[in-house]
């Protein structure tokens, strides 16, 4: 590379004018996302390895690490199956020999010679006195590798040279600081240049670790600025409604429920009543466990919105959830007049319900994503609610905000969210949350058994057939899979079909299915035209068979937590003991522990706090649908303080409405323009 193009070069030129790097290899690179220079820089790793010799005494079972010693029998490699090998030999380190084994490198035993000092990255089995190995170092390298995410083509060694071109023409020295000084002041954080330095070639481990906690601070507080100012959008909007409902009516109708209202149902209800009667524009998130009277809630909150003189809409993911809310709604307000609209109405039926909602002779609709289509005009909408409302895109839940004249939002999920995330999480909307179980609702009872235990469980469900109870049987996959040995939905089927035959009706449904037929087949579920329902996970959400007693889920370990705790939710909707059968032979410990953690508690909460330590964030909350984006280096869940931190930090600056013209926040003015994290 001539001086002349280096010296045109800058943070948004591509990568290919880098030395050593031609067009070919700059469109490999781009399967990582990296395109220009400033890509590439901000590429960081995601861990480091420790290179640092260790004696295997003081190496813990599964540890990984490097292990030095002589080389004191010669390589042998042995050959088994279809292109498969084993390369052995014996390492001496102190008193200690040591058994070293590489699967499927045959060509290292050429780097293996008797007698050699040779050492080893593997990983170490305390039992066997044994090590796997990873990658034979000829030395002992430097004490710390860094690691990153990489793609077909593209090898750590290929990525660390195209960076350190990078570093060798100055570029690093071109990032301009987006964090302002007060702020790197105040928690002494190293300035981005010298961050984005150590986070690729740090002088040793203290350096890495101030370069990591300057790159999370810097991730997690440009999160919590975006969630800030979208909360203030809202908060200092002039042009939000202010719903001013019947009280009396409202307390009226609350007194005439069948039931009491349970202490947090009764808050919820309070904060969103508060937030509709305000001025302010309502951004709400309810959240509550399986089964602790959200839609009760959210009710009473439309039927405010009636008294006032305004449509409510709710919008729920799929047709047989609409129905099941338009029906509860009905019994709920036999005076009112409430639609239902779905994309598999008849189009007749359909036409009539669009010119009623348009006209206002309707209160309330109940929905699909139909909701938001052209077609509907709403005459006076003032509430909009959506039901899991992680299965609408962003796009889908906008578009329907803004079928009327900026109506009050609720949002609900029944996927519960740790306590200490939930505010966090979703800082740009307000968090009720109903943590308490409506009065005389029993706990369903979970067991774990394995396998071979199946049939003694079937003996039971018969039994229990008898006695006019319903069961579910989940399996995780539609069709037999080479790559997977489990049970799945359609073999299921027939064997239990075979099993019960003369005995009780066992339907199939599945997500290939269309959604008029799965309808169908739930339907006749609840009619109790079929006693056993095998499915996939399509039943996860909503779905309401009180009759239903049993939920057994095979291969119950393929499954997360939170995602077993909404699949046990389908039971327990009545008064009868209900019961929930995981089917599991669970080959790793935290396999063991989401079995034993289902049996030992029905709260929600507390299992997403321990599926959150476990599985991390993105189980939990989903895709980016959610509002959470991909973190390069920060984690909400490990680095917890930081983005607590971050959080008060932001709230702090976007109290002030005048902060976007104060000089001290001017690079994060700079940097929010360019930043979207939310679509």
């Amino acid at each position: 590379m001539n001086k002349r193009n280096e010296e045109s070069m800058n943070l948004h030129s591509p990568i290919a004018e880098l030395k050593g790097l031609g067009p070919k290899s700059a469109e490999k690179f781009q399967k990582l996302g990296i395109y220009t220079i400033e890509d590439l820089l901000l590429y960081y790793p995601f861990r480091y390895e420790d290179f640092k010799s260790k004696s295997v005494f003081d190496l813990a079972n599964g540890e990984k690490a490097v292990i030095t010693g002589t080389v004191v029998t010669p390589a042998n490699v042995q050959y088994y199956g279809f292109k498969r090998n084993r390369l052995t030999f014996k390492l001496k380190q102190d008193e200690a020999v040591i058994n070293i084994s590489f699967f499927n490198q045959p060509y290292l035993a050429d780097k293996v010679e008797l007698g050699q000092d040779l050492a080893v990255f593997g990983k170490w089995d305390a039992i066997k006195s044994a090590v796997t190995g990873m990658k034979i170092l000829a030395q002992v390298e430097d004490d710390m590798q860094p690691v990153y995410r990489v793609a077909k083509g593209i090898s750590q060694t290929v990525l660390v040279k195209a960076i350190k071109s990078a570093f060798e023409v100055g570029a690093v020295e071109w990032l301009t600081e987006n964090l302002p000084q007060v702020l790197i002041d105040r928690y002494r954080l190293l300035s981005r240049s010298q961050a984005t330095r150590a986070m690729h070639f740090p002088k040793d481990l203290a350096e890495y670790k101030q370069a990591l906690r300057r790159i999370k601070f810097e991730e997690l507080f440009y999160f919590q600025m975006n969630l800030q100012v979208l909360k203030a959008e809202n908060k200092f909007e002039s042009n939000g409604l202010a719903i001013a409902y019947n009280q009396q009516a409202v307390a009226d109708k609350v007194t005439a429920l069948p039931f009491s209202l349970t202490g947090a149902q009764k808050r919820s209800l309070e904060e969103i009543l508060s937030d509709m009667r305000s001025g302010a524009h309502m951004n709400r998130l309810l959240q509550g466990d399986v089964g602790s009277g959200k839609t009760v809630i959210a009710s009473l909150a439309m039927y405010a919105a009636h008294t006032a003189g305004y449509q409510s809409a709710l919008m729920v993911p799929t047709e047989i959830l609409a129905e099941q809310h338009f029906e509860s709604l009905t019994q709920l307000f036999p005076d009112l007049s409430i639609s239902i609209l779905t994309s598999g109405m008849k189009e007749a039926v359909k036409k009539a319900a669009l010119s009623a909602i348009a006209d206002g002779s309707v209160d309330m609709v109940v929905g699909t994503h139909a909701l938001i289509q052209d077609a509907v005009q709403y005459r006076n909408l003032g509430l909009v609610i959506t039901d899991e409302q992680h299965r609408f895109g962003v796009n889908q839940r906008r578009v329907f905000r803004e079928k009327g004249e900026n109506p009050d939002v609720l949002m609900m999920t029944a996927t519960p969210i740790p306590r200490t995330l939930a505010i966090t999480a979703f800082g740009e909307m307000d968090v009720s949350i109903i943590d308490e179980m409506p009065a005389g609702r029993k706990p369903i009872i979970t067991r774990w058994v394995k396998h071979e235990q199946l049939n003694t469980v079937l003996d039971w469900v018969q039994k229990e057939l008898v006695k006019d109870a319903q069961a579910y049987v989940i399996s995780p996959l539609i069709e037999e899979s080479e790559a997977l040995d489990l049970k799945n939905a359609v073999a299921l089927h027939e064997e239990l079909s075979a099993y019960f035959a003369g005995s009780a009706t066992v339907a199939l449904m599945h997500g290939r299915m269309k959604n008029e037929e799965k309808d169908q087949i739930m339907q006749d579920f609840k009619d109790k035209k079929s006693q056993i329902l095998v499915s996939t996970t399509v039943i996860e959400v909503g779905v309401n068979v009180p009759n239903a007693t049993i939920i057994i889920i095979m291969d119950a370990d393929r499954f997360g937590l939170s995602q077993l705790h909404q699949l046990r939710g389908r039971v327990g909707r009545g008064h009868k003991q209900s019961y929930c059968i995981l089917v599991a032979n669970p080959k790793t410990e935290s396999g063991k522990e989401r079995m034993k953690a289902m049996c030992e508690t029905t709260d929600g909460f507390v299992l997403a706090e321990a599926d959150l330590k476990m599985r991390g964030s993105g189980e939990i909350f989903g895709t980016r649908q959610s509002g959470i984006p991909e973190f390069q280096v920060a984690n909400i869940v490990e680095d917890y303080n930081i983005l607590e931190e971050a959080r008060r930090v932001a709230v702090e600056i976007v109290s002030d409405k005048n902060w976007q013209t104060d000089q001290r926040w001017v690079p994060i003015v700079q940097n929010l323009k360019r930043k979207d994290n939310f679509d």
